[in-house]
């Protein structure tokens, strides 16, 4: 793990692979780097990935939110990430996303679209964003007190590492299949997501209400030509299938492939399958 200063704070971050083609990994809401470090082995030679935790999460800085969130806003992530390629002196790169990690990257294409190549998509937060009510954002100060309750929510994430009928019983067990690997990588990222920051907790169900709210980025999707392969897991209950085909229909580049037996999280589930539709997208450029 490294860190870098961007603005005033510092980020930590990591990197797999050399070679010609650079690939910066946006990772999503709670999350970290670390969520493709299991897939990275199996990423195309020729290929270096940058992977970034955002501020507020993993072992990057932890800032206090202002009162507004301003300062964890998805425009205030984009601004960190276009930061960090700065002082990494990357000029030009493509982009992996998960998540929340989607929508942060729309920012970043809109703001400097010559800097930037292709992008795979999973499970994307789209250009429309995604409105939170009140009880809903009051679900994630409930998770916040509870380190039980916050597996059970990132254990929906990835759900088919588990067997179905622990859901409902309240007591998680792995299917037989999962391995040591996946297993472990899963209860760290638990404890990391437990410990993120309140602008994290908080300010990301508001400042995805605002995005949505304004529909500024969603009028905006016939603007990004860049080609875009969005992946999303068929069992995935968090992002709606309608977003994702709507930026296939809009967007002037953009193809959606849905994948069975995988739900929000195929880096965690499927780490090879992931890899995979990485290596097809970005194996072999030269740039």
């Amino acid at each position: 793990m490294q860190r870098l200063k961007v603005g005033d704070i510092e980020l930590a971050w990591r990197d797999w692979g050399a070679g010609p083609t650079t690939v910066l990994f946006i990772h999503g809401n709670l999350a970290s780097k670390d969520w493709i470090e299991l897939a990275a082995p199996h990423f195309p030679p020729g290929v270096r990935t940058i992977a970034v935790d955002w501020r507020g999460c993993g072992d990057s800085d932890k800032p206090a939110p202002l009162p507004d969130y301003s300062n964890y806003s998805i425009a205030r992530h984009a601004d960190d990430m276009l930061g960090v390629l700065d002082a990494l002196g990357v000029g030009f790169c493509h982009l992996a996303t998960h998540s929340t990690g989607g929508i942060i990257s729309t920012r970043m294409l809109l703001k400097q679209p010559q800097r930037f190549g292709r992008v795979f998509a999973l499970s994307p937060v789209g250009p429309q964003s995604l409105p939170f009510t009140d009880k809903q954002k009051a679900f994630f100060g409930q998770m916040k007190q509870s380190l039980d309750l916050t597996r059970q929510v990132m254990a929906a994430t990835a759900s088919s590492l588990f067997e179905p009928k622990s859901f409902s019983n309240g007591v998680l067990r792995f299917r037989p299949n999962v391995g040591a690997l996946r297993e472990r990588l899963f209860e760290r990222i638990v404890d990391q997501t437990f410990a993120v920051s309140d602008g994290i907790w908080f300010g990301t169900p508001d400042t995805l209400t605002k995005e949505a709210a304004s529909g500024e980025l969603k009028a905006r999707m016939g603007e990004i030509d860049h080609p875009h392969l969005v992946v999303w897991g068929a069992d995935d209950r968090i992002i709606p299938e309608p977003h994702l085909k709507e930026m296939a229909e809009r967007m002037p580049d953009c193809r959606f492939i849905a994948v069975p037996g995988v739900s929000h999280s195929m880096n965690l589930e499927a780490p090879e399958l992931y890899a995979g539709y990485f290596g097809a997208w970005f194996g072999g450029l030269t740039l």
